[in-house]
């Protein structure tokens, strides 16, 4: 077997394995119930601070913050860029918590097709037909959620939107993904653990004793569960083509979807049911016309 070939078949088990994991987080969220979910969100932020730069400091020595921020831009860039993914970690643990499972797969199914519309608004990308299509049929199902369901999605369209300026933005700042991530939690590191040692001093925490053992070995492992599969994220967009990133992306939400009602018993009535059906119809047309541009670009290379 030639490397090339190995190089693809683990990659694509590794970005296998990196969907899994995000799409199968709402059950490791769920085992911290008990503990606050703005707790965990600084938790999971100083934790994965630590394994990050850990790592990093590793691989690249002292200089790789220094060398990383010596980029023009970079560092207010990377500063919104974390913001941005704080606030997206919070809304979705809080969600995940609060019994909106469904409405979180329903952003992550959102966010590719939002991430389509903010590259022809910001990188002045043209569409296709089926893309605009695909982007109308989406706008629908949101619009048959607000009116028939009874509310606005903002759940899912906060952490959609949310999500896609942060892809925005990183994909402006000419950076590698887990370096960036260091440096996004170099940031919050800071403020985060101002903030959890505030509130443990005013009796508003629990980490250690309070919370006990087994839930405080939780907190610190949602750090590695939060910068694993970003670094094998990094490993698998290097070897397989992006076009079956993209494709396997939707493992994820789809995994919380079934969570949602399978295993948290969520409500999943006829109305949001025909919502969902409209944006998976939308993924379907945006997902077959990336199949076949990808196909029209291997011919050429192939003849």
């Amino acid at each position: 077997m030639s490397s090339n070939r190995r190089d693809t078949i683990a990659g694509l088990w590794v970005a296998a394995a990196t969907f899994a994991v995000w799409g199968l987080m709402p059950l490791y969220w769920h085992l911290l119930k008990s503990v606050p979910s703005l707790q965990i969100v600084l938790h999971r932020i100083a934790w994965s601070a630590v394994f990050v730069c850990g790592w990093l400091l590793w691989k690249h020595g002292r200089g790789w913050l220094r060398n990383a921020l010596s980029q023009p831009r970079l560092a207010w860039m990377l500063a919104c860029s974390g913001v941005l993914i704080a606030f997206n970690w919070g809304l979705y643990i809080w969600a995940v918590n609060a019994g909106h499972v469904v409405e979180t797969s329903l952003g992550y199914f959102i966010n590719p097709l939002l991430n389509v519309v903010i590259g022809v608004l910001f990188l002045r990308e043209r569409l296709s037909t089926l893309q605009w299509l695909s982007v109308g049929i989406a706008a629908a199902g949101v619009l048959w959620l607000t009116f028939n369901y009874g509310s606005f999605p903002w759940i899912a369209m906060a952490l959609a939107l949310s999500f896609a300026l942060y892809g925005l933005i990183r994909k402006l700042a000419a950076v590698d993904s887990v370096v960036g991530m260091g440096v996004e939690s170099a940031y919050l590191f800071v403020p985060t653990l101002a903030w959890l040692l505030w509130n443990e001093s005013h009796g508003m925490g629990g980490f250690g004793a309070g919370y006990g053992a087994w839930t405080s070995a939780l907190l610190v492992f949602a750090g590695i569960l939060t910068a694993l599969p970003l670094v094998g994220f990094a490993f698998a967009v290097r070897r397989i083509p992006l076009s079956t990133v993209g494709l396997m992306q939707y493992i994820a939400p789809t995994l919380q979807f079934l969570i949602g009602v399978f295993v948290f018993h969520e409500p999943f009535d006829r109305d949001r049911a025909i919502g969902f059906a409209f944006i998976w119809l939308a993924l379907a047309v945006f997902a077959g016309d990336g199949l076949l541009r990808s196909r029209r670009v291997a011919l050429p290379a192939a003849a």
